[in-house]
């Protein structure tokens, strides 16, 4: 059974945003094989204040704030996806009836010229619809005005059309002295448009009202001035055949709206209850972030406090299965006994009324390390100690509390920015967390027989052997490795193969792959790497004391992190800054 990896942070809008090509683990091969990772954005800045670089972080927060779902990114996401429907749609239709045209074309000189207008107008809106579904594409994210100006012209467009349209529709029938089929014929056309709006867009009933009004009055205006211009047409209207023709076209009109208004509501409503179905408790699921085999992580927000968070629900599909629950419980009880700074922070858990398990966590803006390595090369020996001297600290007190991590790799711990202060290493997904005495355990952590990630799991791991503290000293050791090379220290295509290396192969120095590593520091992390666990640090206080002895020219200090992020963590931070303002003043 595969191990999900569970990553806390902010989804990006499209690739072309700092930081929104998700990375696994080195190998991306073996990363996908046992790792779901949910795509993220980054903080940084070109030299703006603490201020601007927090609220550029929390960008996509400010997204979805808001006491209604027509605010959220979700709608508006769903309100794209629609619009570009209905522009593909109308794009194929008025395509199909362009070609029909240009075959049939056998009318007069005279009637070619007089219709030779309506023809152009039909294939510019043609070729509008077709530009529109272009702009609406799947990776772009737009705001919710700019989806309202694409809104105006996927149905504006083709009422102006129509418009056209039954205009000379109807000073067509009258120079035939026929109206009642042709009249049919235009309305049609606007009961179409009508029910395709309440059916695709997704709105308040009062807005909607207003739009649909306008559309079923439309046809009728433009009957009024055919009558007030048209001679032909007003004497055809007065004849006993055609004088109840405007009341019947009103009345189906009419009609038409009300029921296209009431279905926009009815839609509304319950659109409404399947969004007030996913709260949980005091918590508003947002957006759905990543998910894997023990459950789904959702972006969130107390309703009373207004506070960002990240939830983790257990699948519906698994609420029946005793032992994944215990696990799943087990995590959370586990996890929320550690309180250090650098450790994830459980703020609740519970269950709903359907059995659904839940448990609440803080939300990190940021990079992981194997984002950090990714995206700008390998980190400097410096920078190297001041994260994994924090991590060494964070599983410190999880060894205290007789936890094992068993699944330590750069997509677990995070480089994040918080209380003011950058690089904050924060150590996640302690969610194959195991007691080192717990007789209750009962096979919790056998969905498989491996658990953890083949390119920075122990030795005694890939051979499904009892793990102590002393695993987890190893894949610290394989995650620096990564930090200072860029590589995990075996990179094969099966993760059978890697799994056997660490096992029985010793790892290529890390100064051969970066001549830059001090020669202490790797000494450190082939100690850490050592097969055996006795030839190891024995203790991650041991591990924390030798990189503190590990000489660098000058000490990464927060000072220096700050201006890291600054200056090359992202080079859309103003652009992203500048968006985070104009949204929280919305």
């Amino acid at each position: 059974m595969q191990k999900a990896a569970w990553r806390i942070w902010m989804p990006a809008a499209n690739s072309q945003e700092c930081g929104a090509l998700p990375v696994a683990d080195s190998n991306p091969t073996l990363a996908n094989a046992l790792t779901v990772e949910a795509p993220r954005s980054a903080l940084s800045s070109d030299g703006a204040s603490t201020a601007q670089l927090e609220l550029s972080a929390r960008r996509r927060v400010a997204l979805v704030e808001g006491s209604t779902p027509h605010m959220s990114s979700e709608t508006r996401s769903l309100l794209r996806r629609r619009l570009r429907t209905v522009a593909v749609l109308l794009f194929i239709g008025f395509g199909s009836f362009l070609l029909w045209s240009l075959v049939r074309w056998k009318m007069t000189e005279h009637l070619q010229a007089e219709y030779r207008w309506v023809f152009f107008s039909h294939v510019a809106v043609t070729s509008l619809m077709g530009l529109a579904a272009w702009k609406l594409c799947a990776k772009c994210d737009l705001s919710l005005t700019k989806l309202r100006i694409g809104e105006a012209v996927v149905f504006g467009a083709p009422s102006i059309l129509f418009i056209t349209l039954t205009y000379h529709k109807l000073q067509y029938c009258a120079a035939l002295d026929e109206g009642h089929a042709h009249v049919a014929s235009f309305t049609a056309a606007w009961l179409l448009l009508i029910f395709t709006y309440a059916i695709f867009v997704p709105n308040t009933w009062k807005r909607a009202a207003w739009v649909i009004g306008a559309m079923a009055l439309a046809p009728l205006v433009v009957m009024l001035v055919a009558y007030l211009t048209i001679d032909q047409f007003a004497a055809l209207l007065r004849t006993d055949d055609f004088d109840d023709m405007p009341v019947e076209q009103a009345m189906m009109l009419a009609l038409a709206a009300m029921t296209a208004i009431v279905g926009v509501h009815t839609i509304n409503t319950l659109r409404h209850e399947a969004f007030v179905a996913k709260q949980l408790g005091q918590y508003r699921l947002k957006r759905l972030l990543g998910a894997g085999g023990m459950g789904e992580v959702y972006l969130a927000e107390h309703q009373m406090m207004k506070r960002p968070c990240a939830v983790k629900v257990i699948r519906p599909e698994k609420a029946g299965d005793p032992q994944v629950l215990a696990r799943f419980e087990r995590e959370v009880r586990a996890t929320a006994k550690l309180s250090h700074w650098n450790s994830i922070d459980i703020y609740d858990y519970g269950r709903t009324p359907d059995g659904t398990f839940y448990y609440v966590m803080e939300f990190l803006p940021g990079h992981n390390l194997g984002e950090l390595v990714r995206e700008h090369g390998t980190l400097p020996a410096s920078r190297i100690l001041y994260l994994m001297r924090q991590v060494c600290d964070a599983l410190a007190e999880a060894h205290s509390h007789g936890l094992v991590h068993r699944d330590i790799k750069p997509a677990n711990i995070y480089c994040a920015y918080r209380g003011g202060v950058f690089d904050v290493s924060k150590l996640l997904d302690f969610g194959l967390a195991k007691p080192l005495t717990d007789t209750n355990d009962s096979g919790l952590t056998q969905e498989g027989s491996i658990t953890g990630s083949p390119l920075f799991m122990s030795p005694e791991q890939a051979g499904s052997e009892e793990v102590d503290g002393r695993s987890d000293i190893y894949s610290l050791g394989a995650v620096m490795y990564f930090m200072a090379t860029g590589k995990a220290p075996f990179e094969y295509a099966s993760p059978l193969k890697v799994m056997i290396a660490h096992a029985s192969e010793d790892p290529e120095p890390p100064r051969y792959l970066n001549g830059e590593i001090p020669s202490e520091l790797e000494e450190v992390i082939l100690r850490s790497l050592e097969k055996r666990p006795e030839d190891r640090f024995q203790t991650v206080a041991e591990l924390r004391e030798a990189l503190d002895r590990v000489p660098v020219d000058t000490e990464w200090t927060a000072r220096m992190a700050a201006d890291w992020w600054n200056n090359y963590g992202c080079p859309q931070r103003k652009a992203m800054a500048a968006e985070a303002v104009e949204l929280a003043a919305i």
